[in-house]
């Protein structure tokens, strides 16, 4: 059986579909480690970790910010289920911003009830959607 051409990627979250491309090569925030994959890729199921996912098709490559959810690999088709995923293009940076802060004030601050793991991780979601976010502002 030949390998496939190219992979079918579908990225969604509870409220939406955000991706449904046909693509070349997808790399994928795994809570293991960061993975690539390419077209014949062996079947895997993966946990995501908050973190940047890439995708490319030819020569242009898009970026989205996904946080937790699981990622299902088959030879053609990479689909992932996420908690959240926002492409670069609908990452509200403003809105980050604001997030990063207060994640900080927090994290610098910490109280004695302070759910640290969650104020890291509200800190970690907020930089992974500006960097995302700078990835489509220096794309133009």
């Amino acid at each position: 059986m030949p390998l496939p051409e190219h992979l079918i990627l579908e990225i969604v979250t509870p409220e939406r579909s955000v991706v449904s491309e046909q693509i070349d090569e997808v790399q994928i925030p795994g809570t293991e480690g960061s993975f690539g994959v390419r077209p014949g890729h062996t079947p895997l199921l993966a946990t995501l970790q908050v973190g940047e996912l890439w995708y490319r098709r030819g020569e242009e490559t898009s970026h989205v910010a996904v946080s937790f959810g699981f990622a299902e690999v088959q030879p053609d088709r990479v689909t992932i289920l996420a908690q959240i995923a926002e492409s670069a293009e609908d990452i509200d940076v403003t809105r980050a911003t604001d997030a990063e802060q207060r994640a900080k004030k927090r994290l610098d601050t910490p109280a004695l009830d302070m759910d640290f793991e969650r104020a890291r991780i509200a800190m970690l979601k907020s930089l992974t959607r500006l960097r995302v976010a700078s990835r489509a502002r220096n794309r133009v």
